[in-house]
């Protein structure tokens, strides 16, 4: 009789499947990091409201955003400061919040769906496919009709075109397997970005190019209330979802033998990652560009402290992300203010530190798989 999903047990390390090797890491309490990441983000949200090039004290700030929320009267000589909070600062901090918990979750799903510790949102090529509809529309002015929603729609239409393309080559009789998605998304991702190149050379104007740079390297610097609900509503309904299967990842983590012996469906579970990961990417690429290494780095970063069991890796997760996020997005508007770092480069240059002292832990196995 196939063993109930919620008593599935996490993916053993490989010290502990052989009896040698470094002793596990100890792991920190979850209930007091759920509490310390929930303490965390409102603080963060804050923070991501008042810090900036124009100097505004804490209780402005508090101000502003306790009549943004409430919908408080704003006196005149107060506009521009209200703006500047509630318009500008706090829509880009919420959306940090929300790309990182997205990035975050997806890659901790798709370590699981593809069994490889490198993998990451952008592995399946999703997000180079968005990086082309975005720049048809910063270069060439495509779908111009759509007006401020044009840049999301097109990002959101190529990524699900990018979607459709790697599940067409990658199925085959025997469903998705592994290796074919990563090959299949790795292919896809040289050949969007060599499309994109090209349309960054073709443009005849330096601001176009520039502001495709921006979008490829990530930023969140056109965040504003409108594309803050879309987002939300694809992130809270993907992180839904993968809570939901938590004991299925710990099963498909420990291989397609052994889940089936479980009673999961491997094949039809990794469907279900395939979509959740798409739909949740392209959101998020649409409004923030691509920021590399928070779906790479944040999984493992959890999984040393928490464990390798998804259930406690996807409460961990999506709130560590949101957390990294904002501040990353407010370095990037301080370190060269007035000017504005991409979101992406701060991204990459805390990523890869973190993530070379990881490796050099011996006690972690990279999920032990």
């Amino acid at each position: 009789m196939a063993t109930p999903l919620e008593h599935i047990p996490a993916a053993p390390s490989r010290s502990a499947r052989t009896g040698a090797g470094p002793a596990p890491p100890k792991r920190v309490s979850l209930p007091l990091l759920l509490t310390g990441l929930c303490a965390a983000l409102p603080l963060s949200l804050v923070c991501g409201a008042e810090i900036g090039a124009s100097g505004l004290s804490w209780g402005e700030v508090l101000r502003h955003l306790w009549a943004g929320l409430t919908g408080g009267p704003i006196a005149a000589e107060q506009v521009p400061a209200y703006t500047i909070v509630w318009e500008l600062r706090f829509p880009r901090a919420v959306l940090a919040a929300v790309v990182g918990a997205g990035l975050s979750a997806i890659g901790v799903a798709v370590q699981a769906m593809v069994r490889n510790a490198l993998a990451d949102p952008f592995v399946l090529g999703i997000s180079s496919g968005a990086a082309v509809g975005a720049n048809a529309v910063l270069i060439f002015g495509a779908f111009g009709a759509l007006g401020v929603w044009a840049l999301s729609t097109a990002a959101f239409l190529f990524a699900l075109l990018a979607m459709v393309l790697v599940y067409a080559i990658a199925r085959t009789d025997r469903g998705l397997t592994p290796l074919r998605l990563v090959l299949t998304g790795t292919a896809l991702y040289y050949g969007f970005s060599a499309v994109t190149t090209f349309m960054v050379f073709a443009a005849e104007r330096g601001e176009a190019a520039r502001s495709a740079m921006m979008w490829l390297l990530g930023s969140l610097g056109g965040a504003n209330w409108a594309s803050v609900p879309i987002a939300a509503a694809v992130v809270f309904a993907g992180l839904a979802h993968l809570a939901w299967s938590a004991g299925r990842l710990n099963a498909l983590a420990m291989g397609d033998e052994t889940a089936a012996a479980l009673g999961v469906d491997a094949g039809r579970l990794r469907k279900e990652l395939f979509l959740v990961s798409a739909a949740v990417t392209g959101a998020v690429v649409a409004v923030s560009g691509a920021i590399g290494f928070v779906g790479l780095m944040v999984p493992h970063a959890v999984r040393m402290l928490v464990g390798a069991d998804h259930r406690r890796l996807l409460a961990v997760a999506p709130l560590a992300g949101a957390v990294l996020l904002i501040w990353v997005d407010i370095l990037s508007r301080v370190v060269l203010a007035p000017a504005e770092l991409p979101v992406g480069v701060l991204t990459a240059a805390i990523g890869v530190p973190c993530f070379v002292l990881i490796m050099r832990r011996r006690s972690y196995t990279f999920g032990g798989a």
